[in-house]
């Protein structure tokens, strides 16, 4: 046989992927390094699926050049065995190829790194690509793979980089695209819209004809499992377990998911000892299984599957084990995070230290463990709630800014970021304002806001999600405030929102209120004019109804004005003055008024007793010889001079004689 390969292909027309292999490995009997035989050996084991054989020869090739010269078909063999991160770090080093770019974007997507996924694939999308095609069918995966990533960064809570919120028509052609739309539409709160996009999509699925029995059992049992989801959020229960039940028997990440809805469908009536041992098995199963790699949860999924452990482990009293198994990994983390795996292991062991209590109770074992991590976001928050539920929140707001004050003196970058994360900003805004401290809460997203500002300077505007919600919540604070540095800071706000922004019309209307003065057209473009707003608005209507109207006085009576066939109030005749018939307005008035009679400064007792009274009233006055007794103290401010009686009662002034 020919060892020169490619010249034996052209001579022939061979179709078959099979016959392919055997050239191919004929040829390389006779030439071991022979490239071009080794490179058609590889194509064909892809044709074929055998993806690990094609790995295998990779990695066996004699010569070392084939991984050099089919690099996109190797980044594509480490992509479909499960190696993604591999597979793009050998796509990313391609180049700008449009096939390196794919391989890249699905590589990505499978590693959870969704930004860059979408951000690959708006470049392939991109009408200014020069390798982009007219193939209908091309453009329709680039479309499906789109949609499935916008939905996970939804999922993810990276929304901000979505650009497309709402389903369009082209959505609604294919089940695939039906489906991504649903899943966006549902990680958004849109449980309504994202039913009828889950029946649009299964009925889209079942009616396909190129599609086998099998397959379309396939295809359905994703949407059924995110029906069952959205049937459990709506509260019905009984629907959501007749549509699980028909992927619960299934194998890999799919019936996992359904064992785990149909648990909490049933609520609290299963046993948490047998849930915790049937979710443990099946999670462990699914791992562990070499079929479903690719069926394995993506990691956000994983954490929520640990989380339902956790809490069916607390149902079953487990407390020292939860204690001593989250121990390990939390003494690993010595300052802040904001990782909610993390932070939802703080609480989970908190709660295993309270063993289930809640309230006053449960503070008494759980703030001890605040004093040997005194940097956990999760255990403050956990503390600060059981304040609030038991009516004490000065006190769980004292702590949270003792805690927010530890961070500040840590002084970090990383420290920093937690300590004006939009997430812990909002808690202490929300305790501040529940006291009635608005004067705190302004401040606290004042500066909040100013350090983001300066954050996104310094990182090219790039700011983490959330940060747009607090600028807005900010501007809308300090507008509030009369002083002139809170009016800048807010213009300076909503000015940089207008600009991430220029379609966002709260950030107009806030710079339009922040400084109308200054406030442009093209700004405020995206404001809809006054005369549009009271277009529909009857004047007349509104004042029949009972409008205030406006008066010649500064202020305007909230009243609304008396009927015409009411009877006319008869005015009420002026109080007479209380004033003493011998006022004088020019004359000062006793400044003692007040003060009874005897208190006064210029009371002066009448009559023997009241002169001996009033010289025993003196501070530091002496008893006169023959007022009484000589020995005596003077006689306490208040107290009566009694003469000839003994104070403490019994008989007379003078002594009985009798016996000694």
């Amino acid at each position: 046989m020919s060892s020169d390969l490619p010249s034996l292909l052209k001579r022939t027309r061979i179709t078959d992927h099979e016959e392919i292999l055997r050239a191919a490995n004929a040829a390389l009997k006779q030439k071991k390094n022979d490239l071009d035989a080794q490179h058609a050996k590889v194509v064909a084991l892809l044709k074929l699926d055998r993806f690990e054989d094609a790995v295998h020869a990779f990695d066996t090739a004699e010569g070392g050049g084939l991984k050099q010269k089919a690099r996109l078909e190797y980044a594509y063999a480490l992509y479909k065995t499960g190696k993604a991160e591999e597979a793009a770090g050998v796509a990313r080093e391609g180049g700008e190829e449009r096939g390196y770019r794919h391989v890249e974007a699905q590589a990505a997507y499978r590693t959870e790194d969704f930004p860059r996924a979408k951000e690959l694939y708006t470049q392939l999308a991109s009408p200014d690509d020069n390798d982009n095609d007219d193939d209908d069918d091309a453009e329709a995966d680039l479309r499906i793979n789109t949609g499935a990533v916008d939905a996970q960064l939804e999922w993810t809570y990276r929304g901000d980089l979505v650009t497309k919120k709402k389903p369009e028509r082209e959505d609604l052609e294919a089940f695939e695209t039906a489906y991504n739309a649903a899943c966006a539409s549902i990680a958004q709160g849109e449980l309504a819209q994202g039913e009828v996009l889950l029946k649009r999509a299964k009925g889209l699925c079942e009616g396909m004809e190129e599609l086998s029995a099998e397959e379309k059992k396939g295809e359905v049992g994703p949407i059924l499992a995110m029906w069952g989801f959205v049937l459990l959020r709506l509260g019905r229960g009984e629907e959501a377990r007749g549509v699980m039940g028909e992927i619960e028997g299934g194998v890999g990440g799919l019936g996992l998911v359904g064992r785990v809805n149909r648990m909490v469908a049933e609520g609290g009536e299963g046993n948490p000892f047998l849930a915790s041992r049937v979710l443990g098995r099946n999670r462990d199963d699914t791992v562990r299984s070499g079929e479903a790699k690719q069926d394995q949860p993506f990691e956000f999924q994983a954490k929520v599957l640990r989380q339902n452990q956790y809490a069916l482990e607390l149902q079953s009293a487990k407390f020292e084990g939860l204690v001593r198994s989250t121990k390990v990994v939390l003494a690993g983390q010595t300052s802040s995070t904001l990782d909610p795996e993390y932070n939802v292991l703080s609480v989970v062991n908190a709660a295993a230290h309270a063993k289930a209590r809640s309230g006053k109770e449960a503070l008494k074992y759980i703030l001890p463990e605040l004093e040997k991590r005194p940097y956990d976001v999760g255990l403050v928050l956990t503390i600060a709630q059981l304040y609030v539920l038991t009516g004490n929140s000065s006190t769980a707001i004292t702590m949270l800014e003792k805690f927010l004050s530890r961070l500040e003196q840590a002084g970090s970058v990383k420290e920093m970021d937690v300590r004006f994360a939009p997430g812990l900003v909002g808690a202490m805004v929300s305790l501040y304002q529940s006291a009635g401290r608005r004067g705190h809460a302004r401040a606290e997203l004042a500066e909040a806001a100013q350090y983001w500002q300066r954050k996104g300077k310094e990182s090219s505007g790039k700011l983490p999600g959330g940060v747009v919600n607090l600028f807005k919540a900010a501007g809308s604070s300090l507008l509030e405030s009369e002083e002139k540095e809170h009016q800048e800071l807010a213009a300076g706000i909503f000015t940089d929102l207008h600009q991430r922004d220029e379609k966002d019309r709260y950030a107009a209307a806030g710079l339009l209120a922040a400084s109308p003065q200054t406030a442009t057209n093209t700004q405020t473009q995206s404001l809809q004019s006054i005369d549009r707003l009271v277009a529909s608005i009857d004047v007349d209507e509104l004042e029949h109804a009972g409008i205030a109207q406006p008066t010649t006085t500064t202020s305007t009576s909230l009243k609304r004005p008396a009927p015409a066939d009411s009877k006319p109030i008869k005015a009420k005749k002026p109080r007479k003055s209380r004033l003493p018939k011998d006022y004088d307005p020019n004359k000062q008035p006793d400044p003692e008024r007040w003060l009874p009679l005897r208190d006064r400064s210029t009371y002066r007792p009448k009559g023997k007793k009241g002169k001996a009274r009033r010289e025993a009233l003196s501070q530091g006055a002496v008893m006169a010889q023959g007022s009484g007794n000589e020995d005596s103290r003077p006689a306490t401010p208040g107290a009566e001079v009694l003469k000839g009686k003994s104070v403490g009662g019994g008989g007379g002034g003078k002594k009985k004689k009798g016996k000694r």
